[in-house]
C-alpha cells in the first residue's frame, strides 16, 4: 500500500475497528479467556519498549464478528481487499501503548461439537437436545489453526493456555478461515467477467403447468438437481395441499433453507385439514438448533412432528402423498439422494425420483408406519434400508458380478458416493477386482479404499470429481450382460450410514427416463 492509502486505512482502523476491540491481557490475576468454536483471534508477545529486560507479556485480542472482515484498500480501482484480521494485526500497537510488539498470529479453535444424548421420549429429547447445544459450546479442544510460522514461545503459549499437545497445533499457509470467499461476490466487478453464467435449470412443463398426479400415473419421472429445477417438488406439495381428494401427507426433513418453503406448504396444509406427518431429525449436525425450531412452528400448524427411532438417526429423504381416487387409495412418492432445501438444491448435484408405482408407494408407506409407530421392519417390496439390509443387499449386488465374471460373462460396477470407508464393502470391491470385474468409483470425499494395487485392486479407478457443483449424489449401477440395475440412495458407504441411521435405496425402472421430447 501507498503511504497514503495506509494512512487512510489507519484513520478507518482508529474509527471504525479500534472502539470494538476488546485486547485481553493474560498473567496471573487474569487467566486466559474462554474461545468459542471457529471464533477468529489474534495471539501477541509483547514487550515494554523501555525497558528490553522486562518480562514478555502475552494477549489475545478475538477479531469482532460483528464487523466486515473484507476491508477495502482505500484508493484503489483495482478493487483489492484486506481482511480484518490483518488490518488489526498492521495497526495493533495503538492497542498496546507503549509497549513492542514481538510476534502476532491469527488462530482458531475448534472443538468437539458433537452431541451425546439421552434419548428417551420425544418431550425429553427435545430438552435433552436444548441442553447439549448448550454444553456443546464448550466441548474439547480437538485442534488449534494457526495462521503463518510461529515461534517456539508463541507455540508453548498456545499450547499451554488451551491445555493441549503439541501435535493439535496445525500450521496453515493463508487465512484460519475462508468463509468470507463467498462474500466477495457482491464485491467483483459488475460486468459478470468473474462469475460463472447465470444456469437457468430445466423444468418440465407437465411438473409445472400440469397435474401432476395425473403426469404420475402415467409415468416415472426421475428430476437431476441443480440440472433440473426443484420447484416439482414444491408444486406436488402445493397441488397435495389444494386437492380435497388428498388425504395424507407424510415427510422426512433432514437439513432445510433457512426461509423454506417446504415448512411453509407443510404448515399450509396442516390448515387446510390435511393429515401432515414431518419426521424432523434434531440430531442433524449443526442444524439442530433450527429443527428444533422448525419442530415448534410445524407442531403449531397442527402438524404431527415426531423425531424418528430411538438410536437412529433418520437421513432418508422421503415423501408421501395419499390420495383418494375412483379406483381406491393410490399413494404418491418422492424419494432422494439429498435434501428438501430449495437452496443447496440449486448447489448441490442430487437425484429424486417421483412416481406413483403402487409397489414403492407400499414400501415407503410401510417405512413410515415403522418410523411413527411400533411396527417392526418389514421386507419391503423394491425398497432397501438401513440399517437393515442396505449393506448386505450391496455386498449380494457385488458377489453376482463375481459369480458372473468367474462364469465367463462380463460384469461391472460403478458407484458415485461422498464418501466410502465401510469396510465389508471394501474387501467385497476388491475381491470382485481380483475376480476381474471393472469397477469404477466416483468419491467426492473419504475413499478408504486403495485403487490401481496389482493383485489387490487392479481392476479398480477412483475419481473424484471437484466442480461448480457439490456431487452429493449417491448411485449404484450394477451391469450384468442381461442388462444394468440402477439404484440411487440416500447413504454413503460409511459404518455410521448403514448401522446408525435410517437410510434408502431403491430402484430406478426403464421408465422414469421416459420424458417429453426437450
Amino acid at each position: 500500500m501507498s503511504p497514503e492509502q495506509q494512512k487512510k486505512l489507519h484513520l478507518y482502523f482508529k474509527k471504525e475497528i479500534f472502539p470494538v476491540l476488546t485486547p485481553l491481557a493474560v498473567d496471573s490475576s487474569r487467566p486466559f479467556p474462554f474461545v468459542s468454536n471457529q471464533s477468529i483471534h489474534i495471539a501477541v508477545r509483547l514487550q515494554k519498549k523501555d525497558d528490553p529486560t522486562s518480562p514478555v507479556k502475552f494477549a489475545t485480542i478475538e477479531v469482532p464478528s460483528v464487523l466486515s472482515r473484507i476491508v477495502q484498500i482505500p484508493y484503489n480501482e483495482a478493487r483489492e481487499w484486506v481482511l480484518l484480521e490483518d488490518v488489526i494485526q498492521f495497526f495493533m500497537s495503538d492497542l498496546f501503548q507503549g509497549y513492542r510488539i514481538i510476534e502476532s498470529c491469527c488462530y482458531r479453535v475448534i472443538r468437539d461439537m458433537d452431541i451425546e444424548v439421552e434419548e428417551g421420549d420425544a418431550i425429553n429429547l427435545l430438552n435433552e437436545m436444548k441442553k447439549q447445544l448448550r454444553i456443546r459450546e464448550r466441548g474439547e479442544v480437538l485442534r488449534l489453526d494457526v495462521e503463518g510460522s510461529i515461534s517456539k514461545e508463541m507455540h508453548h503459549e498456545l499450547t499451554h493456555s488451551f491445555s493441549i499437545a503439541d501435535n493439535m497445533i496445525f500450521i496453515l499457509r493463508g487465512p484460519v478461515d475462508l468463509t468470507f470467499v463467498p462474500k466477495l461476490a457482491p464485491l467483483l466487478p459488475e460486468d459478470g467477467s468473474l462469475y460463472y453464467k447465470e444456469y437457468v435449470p430445466y423444468l418440465d412443463a407437465a411438473l409445472d403447468d400440469g397435474e401432476i398426479f395425473e403426469q404420475l400415473k402415467e409415468a416415472d419421472y426421475l428430476l437431476h438437481h441443480p440440472y433440473e429445477s426443484f420447484k416439482p417438488i414444491l408444486n406436488l406439495l402445493q397441488q397435495a395441499t389444494d386437492d380435497d381428494a388428498v388425504l395424507a401427507i407424510k415427510m422426512t426433513l433432514y437439513r432445510v433453507s433457512g426461509n423454506s418453503p417446504v415448512i411453509r406448504q407443510l404448515e399450509q396444509a396442516a390448515k387446510r385439514g390435511k393429515q401432515v406427518t414431518v419426521l424432523l431429525e434434531l440430531k442433524a449436525r449443526f442444524d439442530e438448533e433450527n429443527n428444533i425450531l422448525w419442530a415448534r412452528q410445524l407442531e403449531k400448524a397442527g402438524c404431527h412432528v415426531i423425531y424418528g427411532v430411538l438410536g437412529l438417526k433418520t437421513h432418508a429423504k422421503l415423501l408421501l402423498v395419499v390420495r383418494r381416487e375412483s379406483d381406491g387409495i393410490r399413494r404418491y412418492v418422492h424419494l432422494g439422494t439429498g435434501n428438501y432445501n430449495d437452496q443447496t438444491a440449486k448447489l448441490y448435484t442430487d437425484f429424486g425420483l417421483m412416481t406413483s408405482n403402487r409397489q414403492l408407494g407400499f414400501d415407503v408407506s410401510a417405512l413410515f408406519n415403522m418410523l411413527s409407530g411400533f411396527a417392526e421392519p418389514t421386507l419391503f417390496n423394491k425398497l432397501i434400508t438401513a440399517p437393515y439390509s442396505l449393506r448386505n443387499q450391496v455386498l449380494e449386488f457385488i458377489n453376482v458380478a463375481i459369480e458372473d465374471q468367474k462364469l465367463g460373462k462380463k460384469a461391472s460396477i460403478v458407484m458415485k458416493l461422498n464418501s466410502l470407508s465401510d469396510q465389508a464393502i471394501i474387501d467385497a470391491l476388491y475381491k470382485a477386482s481380483a475376480a476381474g470385474v471393472t469397477i469404477r468409483l466416483l468419491i467426492r470425499g473419504i475413499c478408504c479404499l486403495r485403487p490401481n494395487v496389482d493383485g489387490l485392486s487392479e481392476n479398480i479407478e477412483v475419481q473424484s470429481i471437484v466442480g461448480r457443483y457439490l456431487e452429493h449424489t449417491r448411485m449404484f449401477l450394477f451391469t450384468r450382460e442381461d442388462g444394468t440395475n440402477v439404484y440411487l440412495s440416500s447413504a454413503d458407504l460409511m459404518v455410521r450410514n448403514l448401522d446408525a441411521r435410517v437410510e434408502t435405496m431403491f430402484p430406478i425402472d426403464d421408465n422414469a427416463a421416459k420424458k417429453p421430447d426437450r
